[in-house]
């Protein structure tokens, strides 16, 4: 088989392949022109970050059966695309953790003592220590903002610097917390209110976007020192600045700035900060880890194994998926569903497979759910392959049952997710032309296709409910596609399911909540 290696991985990787018996072409500078023309040639591509994979190279990539990102985000790459065509993407999410994780611990003793600072006074044929006076690690509080790999491995390093760790990750089970000994946040402002340092280790998305911001920094610590090694916009480069210039940040060290390459902060125009060109992955042993991995996955995958990091597809033969696609479809968004309903995190998480489907080999509708669940919510892609491995490292239990028959519908799935303080149930199923549908959630029967932009309320049984939120809804210009209303068992309260043509915004949202005999209101997304 055919490998195109178009971005620069590490030698072991290649030779790897060339070991494989696999015939293997080397093109670091091809141009977009020669990559559309020669690709056709090949069964599988390897990429970084620089070359788009698009439906232009779909196009001309008729053989092409395996797409390896040597590196973690797989933005470059139209993964539906691939998926449409069967074509498998790989990635190496795992390689460079422990570079990450020790380039956030050396920029924060380094921030600690002044270090580069320091160096540069004393290379300026300068002596004078009194300008350079740091402050220790023992005894301080480290507020870790997400508890994933990286974040993980520097909170327990730094604990054996004497240091007491506090960590804030709603996703991540209580369990977690207590097996590594780190204290658990039940909300960024208590992690703000008590933390020394405090190091961001979240993905980049709309809820973490400018999550460290100017009212942040209206609570923390005199003094706090701020690391970001994550992604550059998750702080506040502005409200950081104002933050060091008014001396309530006593520093920060950043690998990642917003615009990347040519930044534009005026966080460089400060000596109170510490800032590198997003080098956490960068060392000699990681970049090695990445082209050995990506290689191997890539041969893996042409060889029609079972992928630790494959980010699209399930471990399902050709056959098999198209029977079960509406149903991995279904239970995906099911799973995206949950975490815009409830805060708090599944400690177990039952699937109940009703009429024909609970026949079926289910184990990728537990992935796809999982997936669903949290694939907006964490650093890594979560991918059927890897979801139920994610799932357990926070502590999820998962069981699975299986009914025969099946009331209403000849298969249905149901899933109870059982958190500290309530059970959310839902329940869908696969009608028509592959549609699915959500037809229940909790005690109330709907019947809606889980698409789109979504409204979702809980009233009190009362006359006039629906009129009022048509009315609240109209008067913002926001049209109602479907609705689904249903009665709760004792008649006392009811659900009202909408679909409309636009996304229900906080403004909206919060008319809605103050309105008389409203429960409880969710914009929902999928």
């Amino acid at each position: 088989m055919k490998i195109l290696v178009a971005e620069k991985i590490a030698d072991e990787g290649i030779e790897f392949l060339k070991s494989k018996q696999m015939s293997v072409t080397v093109d670091y500078g091809l141009s977009r022109e020669a990559l559309l023309k020669s690709i056709g040639d090949y069964d599988a591509l390897i990429v970084r970050s620089v070359t788009k994979v698009n439906e232009e190279l779909y196009q001309h990539a008729k053989k092409l059966k395996v797409i390896g990102r040597a590196g973690n985000g797989v933005d470059n790459i139209e993964l539906s695309g691939a998926t449409e065509r069967g074509i498998i993407v790989v990635n190496t999410p795992d390689a460079n953790t422990v570079s990450a994780a020790e380039h956030t611990i050396a920029l924060m003793l380094s921030l600690s003592r002044n270090i580069p600072r320091a160096d540069a006074h004393i290379k300026s044929r300068q002596w004078d220590r009194t300008l350079f006076q740091g402050v220790e690690m023992m005894g301080k509080t480290l507020g870790v903002i997400g508890l994933g790999r990286i974040g993980t491995m520097v909170a327990t390093r730094m604990q054996s610097f004497g240091m007491d760790v506090i960590a804030y990750d709603p996703y991540i089970n209580a369990d977690k917390f207590e097996r590594f000994n780190v204290k658990r946040a039940n909300t960024l402002d208590e992690l703000l209110d008590i933390s020394d340092f405090i190091s961001v280790h979240t993905p980049k998305t709309k809820e973490t976007l400018g999550m460290i911001n100017e009212n942040s920094f209206k609570r923390v610590k005199k003094e706090v020192r701020i690391i970001n090694c994550a992604r550059g916009g998750i702080v506040d480069e502005k409200a950081l600045y104002d933050a060091i210039k008014e001396g309530i940040v006593a520093g920060a060290a950043i690998d990642v700035l917003k615009d990347e390459p040519h930044p534009i902060s005026p966080l460089l125009d400060l000596e109170e900060t510490i800032i590198t060109p997003h080098l956490g992955a960068d060392t000699i042993e990681a970049q090695k880890n990445v082209g050995e991995t990506v290689a191997v996955e890539v041969y893996e995958a042409l060889k029609g194994k079972l992928i630790a990091n494959a980010v699209n597809l399930p471990s399902l033969s050709v056959h098999e998926l198209e029977q079960m696609k509406p149903f991995l479809t279904l239970v995906e968004r099911m799973g995206k569903l949950y975490h815009q309903i409830h805060n708090e995190v599944a400690e177990t998480i039952e699937f109940i497979y009703k009429g024909e489907l609970s026949h079926h080999s289910t184990e990728p509708l537990v992935l796809s759910f999982i997936k669903g669940l949290y694939e907006t919510v964490l650093d890594t892609p979560v991918t059927y392959v890897n979801a139920r491995i994610l799932a357990e490292n926070r502590g999820i239990a998962i069981s699975e049952r299986r009914v025969s028959t099946s009331d209403e519908y000849s298969n249905s799935i149901a899933i109870k997710l059982h958190s500290k303080n309530e059970v959310f149930e839902i329940e869908g199923t696969v009608l028509g032309k592959g549609e699915p549908r959500i037809v229940a959630i909790n005690n109330y029967s709907i019947d809606i296709v889980p698409k789109g932009n979504m409204l979702l309320i809980e009233n009190n049984d009362s006359p006039g409910m629906i009129g009022a939120i048509g009315h609240i809804l109209g008067k913002n210009n926001i049209n109602v596609s479907t609705m689904n209303v249903s009665l709760s068992q004792t008649h006392k309260s009811a659900l009202m399911l909408l679909t409309v043509d636009q996304t229900i915004h906080d403004g909206v949202l919060l008319e809605i909540h103050q309105h008389p005999g409203i429960l409880k209101a969710w914009s929902l997304k999928i």
